[in-house]
């Protein structure tokens, strides 16, 4: 069996000022992110649309409030609603961690239909264009992730050579590093499927239903090596709460795709 490394989760510091390693990946999910959408701007379906370089930027900007207000309220009304309902102010704490994907998703979305009223452009048009230059990122954060030792795969007793105990669960028991499945799944893998598939002209929301479709179902496969969060366990028909969150995720994906084919 492996054991995790124990990665130091501050990279370097200077003075009282600490730089974590999760920090760097969501730097790294960023920069990944602009270098992505100015390829899409090259492809002849995108750049027929009129976006500038700086409209990238500006989508970066509110795709991060998105990110960190919708991934926080996320987790709070997903997760611990009872928590947070009984005391408000600790989502504000954001420092203590508590962070939800769906949550991020749903706060993207709303920052993206913002961008597009600002700006006058169908919204559908925005997502279509930013939804192949997501999962780099989400790649990125299961990296920080697996750094931080968090996160954690089930119990197997699978023979299998990557197997790895994890001290931070307080078990010493052989468990799937459910966040490199993820990486390579949700990040690598949808990235791959999503660029291929974006590179052709679509109908509109089509890339986007993919990207709701492909996350979906291969964030469902996922849930099932990853250990179901201590407080809440597994729920209806054993399925995690993130396994419930994409459902409905799928089938918006599903919906928006059937549309944009149809026209």
């Amino acid at each position: 069996m492996l054991t995790h490394p124990q990665f130091d989760p501050v990279a370097f510091g200077f003075g009282p000022v600490q730089v974590h390693w999760y920090g760097l990946t969501y730097l790294l999910a960023f920069g990944l992110f602009m270098w992505t959408a100015r390829l899409r701007l090259r492809q002849p379906s995108v750049g027929s649309q009129g976006w500038q370089a700086r409209d990238i930027e500006d989508l970066l900007f509110f795709g991060i409030l998105g990110v960190i207000l919708g991934g926080r309220l996320g987790y709070a009304l997903f997760y611990k609603p009872e928590v947070y309902l009984a005391q408000p102010l600790e989502i504000l704490k954001v420092w203590q961690g508590g962070m939800s994907f769906h949550g991020g998703l749903l706060g993207v979305i709303a920052a993206m239909g913002f961008f597009a009223w600002r700006r006058g452009r169908p919204m559908l048009q925005v997502t279509d264009l930013i939804a192949p230059c997501v999962p780099l990122g989400l790649a990125s954060g299961r990296i920080g992730n697996f750094i931080n030792g968090e996160l954690w795969g089930r119990v197997t007793d699978a023979q299998v050579p990557w197997v790895m105990v994890f001290p931070q669960s307080g078990v010493m028991l052989p468990r799937h590093p459910s966040q490199l499945y993820q990486f390579l799944l949700e990040g690598l893998l949808l990235f791959v499927l999503l660029w291929a598939y974006s590179r052709r002209p679509r109908g509109p929301g089509q890339v986007s239903g993919m990207f709701l479709i492909g996350y979906g179902l291969l964030r469902f496969v996922a849930e099932y090596f990853r250990e179901p969060d201590a407080f809440l366990g597994l729920l209806a028909l054993n399925m995690s709460m993130g396994q419930w969150l994409c459902v409905p995720m799928v089938l918006v994906g599903v919906a928006l795709w059937w549309r944009g084919a149809a026209r």
